[in-house]
């Protein structure tokens, strides 16, 4: 990615670029794909595919690999203009809608699939097959597996309409709560540990 060390604004645009592919490693997530969106989140007006490659310095195909998953995630969306034969891009800007997105897309393609494998691969499973103990805890274990899954999904499917809605009052309410019981969790602990003994 080219330098622009006399224009700040084209500098910070770079970093917040190359900061989103570094965390975008750490979650699982294509980093070309992340800092094309992270570009064209930055940038005010939409960017052709030439510009785009020349920014990043990356491939045409690899450019249209990841526009085309970008489009499907509903995070970017094709722009026209009239005389132009250019396609041109601008990212959802809409953070909430961004992060709506994030979730439900991670959830259906990652999280879903996972819990479904988890299930046939329970099914394959019956009493005869359950003759020893070591059996039986790897099926229990693979039961509390999905059993997480299934409450991480119906946690997320029940935060979304507030993601939606952008109620961030409700958002903070809930984090709060939380915290509260983290806090009040951790005072127990204490007050629950036995005094170390002394010797006299």
């Amino acid at each position: 990615m080219p330098d622009h060390p006399a224009d700040p604004y084209r500098e910070a645009i770079d970093k917040f670029v190359l900061l989103c592919g570094e965390m975008a490693t750490s979650w699982g997530i294509n980093k070309t794909m992340a800092q094309i969106h992270a570009l064209l989140y930055a940038e005010t007006r939409p960017l052709d595919t030439d510009t785009i490659m020349n920014k990043l310095d990356i491939s045409r195909g690899n450019a249209n690999m990841n526009l085309r998953n970008l489009i499907q995630w509903n995070l970017i969306h094709k722009v026209h203009f009239k005389g132009q034969r250019k396609d041109y891009y601008t990212a959802e800007k809409d953070l909430w809608n961004i992060v709506s997105i994030l979730i439900s897309e991670r959830q259906q393609r990652e999280i879903a699939p996972i819990r479904e494998n988890l299930q046939e691969l329970c099914k394959k499973y019956d009493e005869e097959s359950l003759e020893t103990e070591e059996a039986r805890e790897f099926k229990e274990r693979i039961e509390n597996f999905i059993e997480f899954l299934e409450m991480f999904e119906r946690f997320t499917a029940a935060l979304l309409p507030y993601i939606n809605k952008k109620n961030l009052k409700f958002l903070k309410q809930l984090v709060k709560m939380a915290e509260a019981h983290q806090s009040f969790s951790k005072k127990q602990d204490k007050t629950s540990k036995p005094e170390p003994e002394t010797d006299e």
